[in-house]
């Protein structure tokens, strides 16, 4: 398979109009996010191996032109397409890097059949991804340091975003993942305890217990919320000293007052001299809830995270957009009333933290005491290097997110850094639009 049916109908149709008139040259197109989300002060890059994967095999193949053929393209246009794949250059910020509104995540340039080709691939999957990690950030900063697993699996919007959030929450600070096969295909600590049905399924609460703990000794945590809490508890406290089981050792709360219960669970066990007990709690949190129980000296050691990780409850997509920068060697932007875009192959000089950055011109000198943010890697159609391992990109989130600024990383009314634009950008975008006039 060439991945080339992997797009949106027009982006064929225009690859093939351009081919067909003989219009190779290179283009450039930059994708990058329009606004934040309100609730959002920065984002998190990610998507990007995905997307050199994706690159790396897309070509149009005979398989390809024969569906074409049923959706009505002639012959003229088949012919345009074929032989098709992509040879072009990428540009992108690096997974785990923060991100703010206006800064290009990823270029691509090719010639223009082949570019284009490219463009609702990848926007599919830096957004989602993106969306993801920018979440997982939240709960990782509301967390304060606590445990979180990714508890999303069976909420998500289907089995692909779930992969993404075990993989975009792992590179974000996430201890562990439910979903064995992701923790399977990225090298992730799995994590799981009991359902309800589990312990429904025994006479009482100490049978369903002492029945987990035997059949797994080396991970006995306890579901203590099915009838009551408190005598859940009990019940966890009794099957440990039966037992005379080792850590790790918890409980888990899934409903009800989070903070007084796990107020109750923690004084009882520790009255047993069972101070190794972790509490863990899950049922529905966010990211504000999380930082709720914790800023209120809630005794909880962990959180799991499922439905609104999984769907970023509170800012479910991104308005990301992929325009053209250059055509065959010229510059090009787009002046619609908001939404407009700045001309040109582009780079992101940062300073000292995120936030203190420069959207300017690929070419122009850095700044002194800045970085640039994009990196090639893709030339000529072929990856540069091999796939980097997640925990490259979590070094990058977590060296980024310690010096984000304190009004971007607010959960609540964030205020997001404003990037400057440079001077040569600025004086070459004049041009430009001054020339479509």
């Amino acid at each position: 398979m060439g991945r080339a049916l992997l797009t949106d109908l027009y982006e064929l149709t225009m690859a093939a109009s351009y081919r067909r008139r003989g219009m190779d040259a290179s283009a450039t197109f930059s994708l990058f996010v329009r606004d934040l989300p309100p609730r959002r002060g920065f984002l998190v890059a990610a998507g990007l191996d995905g997307c050199l994967e994706f690159l790396d095999g897309l070509r149009v193949e005979d398989d390809d032109l024969a569906y074409l053929t049923l959706a009505g393209f002639d012959r003229a246009s088949l012919e345009a397409l074929e032989g098709l794949r992509f040879t072009g250059d990428v540009w992108a910020v690096p997974e785990g890097r923060m991100v703010f509104a206006g800064e290009p995540l990823l270029e691509v340039s090719a010639p223009i059949a082949e570019a284009q080709l490219t463009e609702t691939f990848l926007l599919n999957r830096i957004t989602v991804e993106t969306t993801l990690a920018s979440k997982a950030a939240r709960s990782v900063i509301a967390a304060d340091g606590r445990d979180l697993l990714d508890f999303s699996f069976r909420r998500t919007h289907g089995v692909d975003a779930a992969m993404a959030v075990a993989r975009t929450s792992a590179m974000c600070g996430f201890v562990a993942t439910s979903n064995v096969e992701a923790a399977r295909r990225y090298g992730l600590h799995v994590a799981g305890t009991m359902a309800h049905s589990y312990v429904q399924s025994f006479g009482d609460e100490r049978a369903a217990f002492r029945a987990f703990a035997e059949d797994f000794p080396g991970r006995a945590t306890f579901l203590v919320d099915t009838y009551d809490t408190a005598s859940g508890v009990e019940a966890a406290i009794d099957v440990i000293r039966e037992l005379g089981l080792e850590p790790p050792l918890g409980v888990r709360l899934d409903s009800g007052d989070i903070d007084a219960l796990a107020r109750t669970a923690r004084r009882r066990l520790d009255e047993e001299g069972l101070g190794e007990v972790r509490i863990f709690a899950s049922g529905g949190l966010d990211d504000v809830d999380v930082a709720r129980l914790v800023a209120g000296g809630a005794p909880i050691d962990g959180f799991g995270l499922g439905t609104r990780l999984g769907v970023s409850a509170d800012a479910p997509s991104l308005e990301t957009v992929f325009k053209m920068v250059e055509f065959d060697g010229r510059p090009s932007a787009k002046f619609s009333p908001g939404k407009v875009s700045l001309p040109g192959r582009k780079q992101v000089f940062r300073g000292e933290r995120p936030g203190d950055d420069v959207l300017a011109l690929r070419g122009e000198v850095a700044p002194p005491g800045t970085e640039p943010l994009l990196v090639p890697v893709m030339a000529r159609g072929t990856r540069i290097g091999p796939a980097e391992p997640l925990q490259a990109a979590r070094e990058r989130f977590e060296e980024d997110l310690e010096r984000l600024p304190e009004p971007a990383r607010r959960l609540v009314d964030p205020d997001a850094p404003r990037i400057r634009i440079s001077d040569e950008l600025a004086s070459l975008a004049g041009r430009v639009q001054d020339g479509a006039r």
